[in-house]
């Protein structure tokens, strides 16, 4: 993780803007939630992933979804990246691949999210992200440091949760 962190640029300043990106977002989870599921819905191919193979969304799986994605926001904000964390993001990743897709909800829903989705996903996740960021007032500096601390972070965890994907030698 530390050449991980490394790679990106990563700095003590980006650890302190991600807390304050914590505690601008912490009462707008529901909001950007609401944001990225509107994105999916007009996404057909996007929605797929909460649905039964060629069959309609599964409502009930994307409620339960939602509050795990909120509580991802705010650990992606605030929790110290140890050993734990690095547990929890290979725990995300294998619920996006065929070893544990639909397991935690019990769901029949499409048996895995490919790679490529999650990497494209990294832009849309990191784009609506900065009105929400100017919500508090902060000034412009302050919501570009929050913004690009995000954009890191965003970034960390998807290269995190493309081990699962990759051979062990490759990733």
């Amino acid at each position: 993780m530390d050449q991980l962190k490394e790679t990106l640029l990563w700095t003590a300043d980006d650890d302190q803007a991600l807390r304050m990106a914590g505690d601008v977002l912490a009462d707008q989870v529901g909001d950007v939630v609401g944001t990225w599921y509107g994105y999916v819905a007009a996404h057909p191919h996007l929605l797929a992933y909460f649905s039964p193979p060629d069959g309609e969304p599964d409502a009930n799986y994307l409620e339960r979804v939602r509050p795990r994605f909120e509580q991802w926001i705010l650990d992606t904000c605030r929790r110290p990246y140890d050993q734990a964390w690095l547990d929890y993001q290979h725990e995300i990743a294998l619920r996006h691949t065929r070893s544990k897709k639909d397991q935690t909800d019990h769901v029949n829903a499409v048996d895995q999210v490919p790679l490529r989705h999650i990497i494209a996903f990294v832009y849309p996740i990191t784009a609506t992200i900065r009105p929400f960021l100017s919500q508090k007032g902060h000034d412009s500096a302050d919501v570009e440091r929050m913004f690009q601390a995000w954009f890191k972070a965003v970034t960390l965890e998807v290269a995190l949760w493309s081990r699962p994907y990759t051979l062990q030698d490759a990733w």
